[in-house]
């Protein structure tokens, strides 16, 4: 992976900048090229992976009139008008770390549907459980635990019956750890998680 070369200190400082125009200039100037550079890089992978055309999508941020965002991403999706209505692939960076999500937001029109597919084959979870896992069951909050530390089948449970509820699995990585700034191996580590995560995309559609 040329030409990128990780996020640096700067870019995690972005989310302490006053104000929603000046932050997201910020995010325009520091953090979009990023994305730009390796989210195309990524989907290229996950299309040859999947064996489908997969499509980059860019946080824009664009409902927000008041608020600075607190985190911003950029998306893959085998959509090319949008993302939050399907399973998608997350990189993105809120001031404290980064995140590498497969996600299945609220936005999902078959959220019960696939939550009842993870259910019912959970054993396909046991892949990530020896490894540096994370859940989310928020995209808009920080907090996420080791997958070894929750109740994995409550969560989907919950995933499943309340309208509002997400289920994010990937990894999570400090501002400070090298790895954040090192271009080459982040996009190594970014791609291999992908990897992992592609059968539980792929059986979100069964």
């Amino acid at each position: 992976m040329t030409g990128f070369n990780g996020f640096t200190k700067e870019d995690f400082e972005t989310f302490k900048i006053e104000g929603l125009e000046e932050r997201m200039e910020a995010i325009r100037e520091r953090i979009q090229p990023k994305f730009r550079e390796i989210g195309q890089a990524l989907t290229d992978d996950l299309s040859a992976t999947i064996q489908t055309e997969m499509f980059l999508h860019i946080a824009k941020h664009a409902r927000r009139s008041v608020n600075p965002p607190k985190d911003t991403w950029l998306a893959i999706a085998a959509n090319k008008r949008g993302y939050k209505q399907h399973p998608h692939f997350q990189v993105g960076l809120f001031d404290d770390h980064l995140f590498i999500w497969l996600a299945f937001i609220y936005e999902l029109p078959n959220k019960e549907r696939i939550a009842k597919t993870f259910l019912e084959h959970i054993e396909e979870f046991n892949a990530f459980s020896t490894k540096d896992f994370y859940v989310s069951l928020d995209h808009t909050k920080k907090d996420a635990k080791p997958i070894n530390e929750i109740e994995l089948n409550r969560s989907l449970e919950r995933f499943r019956d309340v309208k509002k509820a997400e289920f994010l699995i990937g990894r999570h990585f400090q501002a400070s750890d090298e790895i954040v700034q090192n271009g080459e191996e982040l996009y190594k580590i970014i791609s291999e998680t992908f990897e992992t995560l592609t059968p539980l995309y792929k059986l979100s559609f069964k």
